[in-house]
């Protein structure tokens, strides 16, 4: 069995639809641009990766406690916090093409883009030349044209960011003419001028609330904060300790692409790690260590993963990174790992006028703690995991002859369907009977689905397009010892078992507690 090639984005979003994990929103009008619907397994797996995360931070310590804040918050939460002020993108639209474009993504995407895939060219070419002695982090270090494109790279971007924390829109500009960067669509470097773009959306509150400005909340993370007082409170939690919340976030992107990577409406899941004011910076470093082995446990190995640490710090951070995945598109973000330090406490707890602050049993004082953010996207993560899974093998069939076959390779544990019952022929009641009776065993262990349309090589077919990991197939012998055929998606190995050993064997396969004593 062999690897014939993984799934280019455009193939993983005709894929999502064909099978049910993604449709456009509102698609018999046409769609909704940047707004996506999960269809039946888009849904079960992405509660699937909740659940995998909300296990792995809430149940797995001790001193990380759960949150479901609303959506709708006071309006001054946003002003304590510099959204209403500072949450802003630069953005700049092409005048030939009429493309808008966020001004930063033109030089972090296109112009590094370009240069990443001269510096991903060269490194196959010396793979090829050195094969097995060939050492990648040796090559980037020391290959002139290697360095020089990363220098161009580096220098660009640093001073992309000088312009930036200066606010000087003008000068950004000249750095995109001076680089020569083209519009993707029209190829011309026409450019209006850069202006900000505030990313909330806003609206009126009706009702008790009067006429108040209200938001869609851009992030879940004040929820958290202002909520401080109230879990230490309840939960009686002593420094260091969390706070996780998994929940929907809105900002009105200037452009929204790369189908569900940078939505208008998404899903966080985050915790908020509260410690003593000096120790942030070791716990920063644990959690960054921490969240890349969760990544790295169900999707992509050691390679498919990246630290990115930020230049450009928000305003409100000492550290920040990135824990970035190779997608079909290339290394973007999936995780951001910060740390806040006081900045938001304090500022809730002047705007507020309400003390936000711990006492300390050992010091025998009271002070704001400090922060860390672990904060990565559901929809991204889900994406992460079908841009890893989805792929086409070339794979023996019935007759032994080789032929490909498109499959899913998601971990067990969160595939949407977890075994599949498949009665060996439709029209034998004795048969489809007793795959009925089996699916109604397994049924209330785990996610099961009954299947009996098509021959037995094109259902196999179809749950491998699902990520099924196992299908149990019911055929004559069945009837006589009452054994079942446990076939493995990805071995397609294929195994004569009693029934009544079949819950045991896929439930030790599909557990998340399995997965998280591995972490």
């Amino acid at each position: 069995m062999s690897t014939v090639k993984k799934f280019g984005l455009q193939e993983i979003v005709a894929h999502c639809k064909e099978y049910g994990f993604v449709y456009p929103s509102s698609d018999i009008y046409g769609g909704l641009n940047a707004v996506y619907d999960y269809g039946p397994y888009g849904s079960q797996l992405r509660q699937n990766i909740k659940d995998y995360w909300w296990r792995a931070m809430v149940q797995a310590h001790e001193n990380i406690v759960g949150l479901d804040a609303s959506i709708f918050m006071h309006p001054q939460t946003w002003v304590a916090s510099g959204h209403v002020d500072a949450f802003n993108d630069p953005m700049i639209d092409n005048k030939d093409s009429k493309k808008r474009y966020r001004a930063d993504h033109l030089i972090e995407e296109i112009y590094a883009g370009k240069l990443e895939n001269k510096i991903a060219k060269e490194i196959r070419k010396a793979a090829k030349r050195f094969g097995d002695a060939f050492d990648e982090q040796e090559f980037r270090a020391t290959n002139p044209r290697v360095l020089k494109y990363q220098g161009q790279i580096d220098s660009a971007i640093e001073r992309m960011n000088v312009f930036l924390n200066a606010e000087d829109l003008a000068g950004f500009k000249g750095l995109i003419e001076e680089l020569e960067i083209k519009c993707p669509v029209s190829g011309t470097g026409n450019w209006t001028d850069i202006r900000q773009f505030n990313l909330m959306f806003s609206t009126q509150g009706g009702g008790s609330l009067g006429d108040n400005n209200l938001y869609l909340r851009p992030e879940t993370a004040q929820g958290i904060f202002v909520n401080f007082n109230n879990v230490l409170n309840s939960s009686r939690q002593k420094l260091p300790f969390g706070i996780a919340q998994i929940g929907k976030a809105f900002r009105n992107e200037i452009v929204a692409r790369q189908f569900v990577f940078r939505m208008r409406e998404f899903e966080q899941m985050e915790m908020q790690y509260f410690v003593r004011p000096g120790k942030e910076l070791e716990a920063y470093e644990y959690w960054k260590e921490k969240r890349l082995r969760w990544h790295q446990a169900i999707i992509g190995g050691e390679n498919a993963h990246r630290f990115h640490n930020h230049e450009k710090l928000a305003h409100y951070a000492n550290a920040a990174a990135d824990i970035e995945f190779e997608y079909a598109f290339g290394f973007r973000e999936l995780e951001g790992i910060h740390s806040r330090t006081d900045f938001d406490l304090k500022a809730h707890q002047e705007l507020s006028g309400k003390k936000l602050q711990y006492f300390d049993p050992e010091l025998k004082e009271s002070y704001v703690p400090y922060v860390v953010e672990t904060s990565v996207g559901c929809d991204r993560m889900f994406l992460a995991v079908l841009s890893d899974a989805l792929q086409e093998d070339i794979v023996p069939d019935a007759d032994g002859k080789e032929s490909s076959r498109t499959v899913m390779k998601l971990h067990p544990a969160l595939a949407p369907v977890k075994c599949a019952i498949l009665p060996l022929l439709k029209n034998k009641e004795a048969l489809t009977s007793k795959a009925r009776e089996v699916f109604d065993r397994l049924k209330y262990s785990f996610q099961c689905q009954y299947d009996e349309k098509d021959a037995i090589g094109r259902r196999y077919r179809r749950q491998d397009a699902i990520g099924t990991p196992y299908c149990v197939t019911i055929d004559f012998d069945t009837l006589e010892d009452n054994t079942v055929t446990i076939r493995d998606r990805d071995s397609l190995e294929q195994k004569r078992v009693s029934i009544d050993e079949v819950e045991r064997i896929i439930s030790e396969k599909v557990d998340v507690a399995q997965l998280l004593r591995q972490l």
